[in-house]
């Protein structure tokens, strides 16, 4: 089998393997003062720097019948291991936003920084003055491990701290070793006599995306089993004993296309915490020679699992891991959200979580969510951390600091928006129109004005405080985890979404397939009836996932 895969490929790994280690024509096309584009294989291996090349859809109409071409644009993200940054960070990003993007900035399900409506030749400055802000964009997309996801609140327990060290070790153990990035951003000259390598990745590096993810127990604040990689901390008696590894998790899937689907992480085994990194690096190298490098849509690790088998996996490992997987010890989680309001930490200081809508900083009537961080962050005191669910936790603030961040919060009316279900704190969604290709429908921009009907049904059946997940997508890739959802849509067309049910409030049961292509409409009379029976034949604790399975509505 695998030689049939090396015989053929896709046309992405020829654009990889002839890339010179990611710097294709990439420089040459930045300086075509001709079309705001760069060419077509330049785009893929850009992703590999951080960036993918879009155009506002919005405009695409108008711009067509002018005769001009679409109006091209960057998306840029920022990688952050564990989603931590200083004040000084976030004031660069802040900036950046203004200077060089939409205004706004998107704080993304991977606890990165993404931003929108960067102009062709406004992309080297933005990524030169990320990086020395000491971030950066480096494999936040492309064919290599993305951001490593953690816990952002390190000080939550001294467990905590300990983990988020290892994301960032991870983190940074799976960049891409080439210089491309330093020379085609940072200005850095080639050193011809020093040949690129990739020890790791080799010339074609991985197959397809990998995402790697960290979680504590009880909380599953990352959705653990969405990942490629995971590792959930076992504590006894105080002590980091160690991490059950998961395996195997992708939320994508095409439509039409039966042979692609979500799919939850697999345990396989425990390991040290020393041995994280060995066992990390081990099976990163079996899914770079045996992921499908034939067709991409079957080219994630879940896949590569499925098609050969978990025990062949586990009889693999020996093979590139020094260390020994013993069996998978037992843990519990209760939730996949975050916890709002103040919480203190082990060093006394306190933590802040905010509900950030979408994850999308911005001025807005009545909610100048954008410049109150920015105020906050002219402090000087304390960091920013992103979290998995697209919010934001204003964090290490002294005792006696913690009314300036009142104060502020009061100023710009932060805390006076109207009060929020728990339904609306447990959304999500990805950006989808107007600037991403792939969407079908309307996600972001769309999901609040939802969610403000919905949250009419909640209130007239008294469940307005109940703790729901709701997530939407505009497409079946994945990007806000709607298969993880207790309610969840994915776009099909515009106007029109896929329904799902029944996945659990923790995580680790994916949703179903209710009902196809409904309008807001339909959307509203199914929920309607569902919500109105949940709150007559729910059990007193039980979530809404759980009882749609318990009812077999799903």
């Amino acid at each position: 089998m695998r030689e049939n895969l090396v015989e053929k490929r896709s046309k992405e790994e020829g654009i990889k393997d002839n890339s010179d280690y990611l710097r294709g024509t990439i420089a040459k096309g930045l300086g075509d003062p001709l079309t705001g584009a760069i060419a077509e294989d330049d785009a893929k291996l850009l992703k590999f720097h951080g960036s993918y090349q879009q155009h506002d859809r919005d405009l695409e109409k108008e711009r067509r019948q002018q005769k001009l071409e679409p109006l091209y644009q960057f998306m840029l993200r920022v990688r952050i291991a564990g989603g931590v940054t200083t004040p000084e960070q976030w004031l660069v990003m802040d900036e950046l936003a203004d200077r060089y993007g939409n205004g706004t900035l998107k704080l993304t399900t991977r606890q990165s920084f993404q931003m929108h409506g960067i102009l062709k030749g406004n992309l080297k400055p933005t990524i030169k003055t990320i990086n020395e802000a000491l971030m950066t964009t480096i494999a936040t997309c492309g064919d290599v491990n993305r951001n490593v996801m953690c816990n952002p609140n390190p000080y939550q327990s001294k467990i905590h701290g300990q983990v988020y060290g290892l994301a960032q070790e991870v983190s940074d153990y799976f960049q891409p070793k080439t210089k491309a990035y330093y020379e085609l951003w940072l200005d850095h000259k080639r050193e011809i006599e020093v040949p690129d390598q990739e020890p790791l990745y080799k010339k074609t590096y991985l197959p397809r995306k990998f995402k790697i993810a960290f979680c504590i127990p009880p909380h599953n604040d990352v959705d653990i089993y969405a990942n490629d990689l995971g590792f959930v901390a076992i504590v006894e008696e105080g002590r980091l004993r160690g991490f059950n590894v998961i395996v195997g998790g992708g939320m994508g899937m095409t439509f039409g296309d039966d042979s692609t689907y979500p799919r939850l992480g697999t345990p396989i085994g425990f390991v040290a915490p020393d041995q994280v990194l060995p066992v990390a690096e081990a099976i990163v190298s079996i899914q770079r020679d045996f992921g499908n490098r034939v067709n991409r849509r079957q080219a994630r690790f879940k896949y590569t699992i499925d098609n050969y088998g978990v025990d062949w996996l586990k009889n693999e490992l020996p093979q590139r891991f020094d260390g020994k997987l013993e069996d998978t010890k037992p843990f519990r989680l209760t939730t996949n959200g975050d916890q709002y309001g103040w919480v203190r930490g082990i060093d006394g200081h306190w933590f802040h979580t905010l509900f950030v809508e979408n994850g999308r900083i911005k001025d807005a009537e009545g909610h100048f969510l954008k410049t109150a961080i920015r105020k906050i962050a002219e402090l000087g005191i304390g960091d920013l951390r992103l979290t998995g669910n697209q919010n934001l936790i204003i964090g290490s603030i002294p005792e006696n600091d913690k009314s300036k961040i009142e104060e502020v919060l009061k100023e710009y009316h932060v805390h006076e928006k109207k009060h929020m279900t728990g339904l609306r704190l447990g959304s999500m969604a990805c950006v989808a129109l107007n600037t991403c290709g792939l969407a079908f429908a309307e996600s972001e921009r769309y999901l609040p004005s939802l969610l403000d009907k919905i949250d009419v049904l909640l209130q007239e059946n008294g469940l307005e405080d109940r703790a729901i997940n709701i997530r939407m997508t505009g497409c079946p890739n994945g990007c806000a985890r709607s298969a993880l959802a207790e309610i969840g849509f994915i776009g099909r067309a515009p106007g029109r979404y896929n329904m799902y049910l029944g996945a659990s409030h923790n995580g680790d049961r994916l949703n179903r397939l209710y009902r196809e292509m409904l309008s807001e409409e339909e959307i509203l009379a199914e929920l309607a009836q569902l919500l109105k029976d949940y709150a007559k034949t729910g059990l007193p604790s039980e979530h809404f996932g759980d009882y749609v399975i318990r009812m077999k509505i799903v």
